[in-house]
């Protein structure tokens, strides 16, 4: 691995203006989608196929009764032990250099397995290529040596990205300044995530964020147990058909004939 890195957002300093939203649809060139008023500011309502950075709009009432605005940016976790990846057939759904989870489309053959093992619901699916599209943390930018383009646009610095240890250290500081419910989340789940959150509430206030994500134990069953299992069976029906032929030789027809009491030419 060249350098694991974890992507930090501070959501006591997101103001939600949105610019992390459109800077991930300019760089990798999403088109927009036509949306109607639902009552809230945050659009579109949810994740998209072409929508791969969100900030999620939440009002939300304090035990002291106090109304206050909570904000999101919502997408892929870049989990180490990443669900999608465990369950691709095809290896689409890659780990890179960084730590961070990538995407090959060409070998996405829109099997939507990753969509049910992922603890995050993060994946979409695009009914017209029939592929899965979700973000790589703008791994061309990454192996250039550049930030995500999400985090250059961050005005308030809620968003930025570093050595594993450094964006740890950090949120854990900033963590203690703030004080109250305010926690780090990510690093706790599915052996880490790269993209951690410092949260200001506790994380079952905040709306579509799991507060103890895991891996369907459907997938951990299949994955781990079924599939190893499967795959020692045929390979001793395949060693034990060799071992076979080794001693006994190959199959004579003439004995076959006699045995089944057949008569013989």
């Amino acid at each position: 691995m060249k350098q694991e890195l974890i992507k930090l957002i501070d959501l006591s300093r997101c103001t939600a203006c949105r610019g992390c939203q459109v800077a991930c649809k300019q760089w990798n060139e999403l088109p927009a989608s036509e949306t109607h008023n639902f009552g809230s500011y945050q659009n579109p309502p949810d994740l998209e196929w072409n929508t791969w950075t969100l900030i999620r709009f939440q009002e939300y009432v304090d035990a002291q009764g106090r109304l206050q605005w909570l904000f999101r940016k919502d997408g892929c976790m870049h989990c180490t032990d990443a669900g999608c990846v465990k369950v691709c057939p095809t290896q689409a759904l890659f780990h890179t250099e960084f730590g961070t989870v990538a995407l090959n489309t060409d070998k996405c053959i829109g099997c939507k397995l990753c969509i049910f093992a992922c603890p995050f619901n993060v994946p979409r699916f695009d009914e017209e290529t029939k592929k899965i599209s979700k973000c790589d943390l703008c791994q061309s930018r990454l192996q250039a040596g550049q930030p995500p383009a999400c985090v250059l646009s961050c005005p308030t610095g809620a968003l930025q990205i570093g050595a594993k240890d450094a964006m740890l250290a950090a949120a854990h500081r900033r963590v203690r300044e703030l004080g109250g419910d305010a926690s780090v989340y990510g690093e706790q789940f599915v052996e880490g995530t790269h993209v951690v959150y410092v949260l200001p509430e506790k994380a079952e206030v905040f709306e579509k964020l799991p507060a103890k994500p895991e891996i369907p134990t459907s997938i951990m069953v299949w994955k781990d147990i079924l599939k190893p299992a499967g795959l020692l069976a045929a390979g001793t029906v395949v060693a034990g058909a060799f071992l076979h032929y080794i001693t006994h030789g190959p199959k004579n027809p003439e004995e076959e004939i006699n045995q089944e009491g057949g008569t013989q030419i």
